[in-house]
């Protein structure tokens, strides 16, 4: 019988995790977390102010059993037209905080919060959670919800051969637009959601010199358009692979883009599962750009923002590949390639930031946790990987192939499973899900008996 959960990772998975055990009357938690303040983890500690929500409000609660939460929240608190509103991050994770604190208040000793940093977890009948003090927390079941790592290098660059006044690989890091000039030229190597972030902090904190994304295909993530009436598909589509992206493109024809992919969205997990390896391998290699761009889109006056920022030449967009950079007096030559053609093509920068996305090849990983799991056969990769194999219940797949019936894992790096799980409205109910069986729950409400 499970009576005590150690979870890794106080972000919005692991968050949620701890609340939704306490509100299944499940075993008592502990909340493990490497930073300072619990609750937010990477998306909303990091923040900028300049960063809104990607999504609307009104698919922001962090409850799937009451989905109007954060709206009722956010109109206790002034906000008008609460449900079309692509609020603050900031905001998000001030009520995620909110959620955690009340839950510790009620649970008492049922919920306890341990910051420090998780080197291995092992099992022998219970688990045994070693932290870096020297300390251990011993528990029935562990959950590991660490969320995204940080991106690989950009091809032909070597971090060692880099100082780290000109080379951030990390984007989120606090000084990454410190101590730039008006005269200075930053290099963004990636177009995506994490680029965008960068480009509106980089402005918001008074950078006027000029800023080069470039990335293999040159796309940015679409706009968000005004909510949409339409009659919607009933049933998951039949089609798989080419023959799906096909009847997508046509259906978009009838329905337009936007809500051909909308209405994918009930679907996404299920047709991920049923797409042989070779399928999966062909959508990661030609089409994985194109669905992000469309389907994770940008908040209107996001949007609107870096438009105006390319309007006036102070961001501009290349399509290419890096070959190779340079450390060279006061900035950095960098070497890449225009795609379609055969000719090189050098850049000077004085700042190179990497936001080519969230890493999840675990045999590539330096994450010490990880790095143990992964040496000693604990977990493994997915087949594709994109972060860690595991079950339809969330447990955790062994290097020999067994299922654990102790170690679960939450959140983005379980996306080689499930691919769509990256946003709160997938995320909430994944760790539901968990939530309900580590508290023995899921037998009830025709889930089981």
């Amino acid at each position: 019988m499970i009576r005590h959960v150690a979870i890794v990772g106080a972000g919005f998975s692991g968050t949620l995790q701890a609340i939704n055990l306490l509100r299944h009357g499940g075993p008592r938690a502990t909340l493990i977390e490497r930073a300072p303040r619990p609750g937010l983890g990477l998306a909303y500690g990091a923040a900028h102010p300049s960063h809104v929500l990607n999504v609307r409000a009104s698919n922001m609660s962090a409850f799937p059993d009451e989905p109007d939460h954060f709206v009722r929240w956010l109109e206790r608190r002034g906000v008008p037209d609460a449900p079309a509103a692509f609020v603050p991050r900031l905001t998000y994770g001030t009520y995620l905080r909110e959620l955690l604190d009340e839950a510790q208040a009620r649970a008492g000793d049922r919920l306890r919060i341990v910051q420090g940093d998780t080197l291995d977890i092992l099992e022998n009948g219970d688990v045994r959670v070693q932290l870096a003090d020297g300390s251990n927390i011993v528990a029935d079941a562990a959950v590991l919800a660490v969320g995204n790592l940080p991106p690989h290098s950009p091809p032909g660059l070597d971090p060692a051969a880099l100082s780290t006044e000109r080379y951030k690989g990390d984007p989120w890091e606090p000084g990454v637009g410190a101590g730039l000039s008006g005269e200075d030229t930053v290099l963004v190597v990636g177009t995506g959601l994490t680029m965008v972030d960068v480009v509106l902090m980089l402005d918001a904190r008074g950078f006027t010199g000029r800023i080069v994304a470039l990335s293999r295909r040159g796309l940015l993530p679409r706009r968000h358009a005004a909510p949409a009436v339409w009659e919607k598909i009933v049933e998951k589509p039949a089609e798989t692979g080419a023959k799906l992206v096909y009847s997508v493109r046509e259906r978009a024809q009838e329905v337009g883009w936007r809500n051909a992919v909308d209405e994918l969205r009930p679907y996404t997990q299920a047709l991920w599962a049923q797409a042989t390896v070779a399928e999966r391998a062909r959508f990661l290699r030609h089409l994985r750009p194109w669905w992000d761009v469309h389907r994770h889109r940008l908040a209107p006056a996001v949007a609107d923002r870096l438009a105006d920022l390319q309007a006036s030449g102070r961001l501009d967009v290349i399509t290419g590949k890096t070959l190779g950079f340079e450390e060279v007096g006061e900035g950095v030559a960098v070497r890449y390639r225009p795609r379609g053609e055969e000719a090189e093509q050098r850049l000077q920068v004085q700042r190179i930031i990497n936001c080519t996305g969230p890493q999840g090849d675990l045999l590539r990983t330096s994450e010490p946790l990880l790095r143990s799991l992964v040496d000693r056969g604990a977990v493994r990769p997915d087949p594709e990987h994109l972060g860690l194999d595991v079950t339809v219940s969330g447990q955790v797949v062994r290097a020999d192939g067994s299922a654990s019936e102790r170690l679960f894992a939450l959140g983005p790096m379980t996306r080689g499973a499930f691919w769509e799980i990256v946003a709160v409205p997938d995320i909430r109910r994944q760790t539901w899900d968990v939530a309900r069986r580590l508290s023995n729950a899921h037998w009830v409400g025709g889930e089981g008996l």
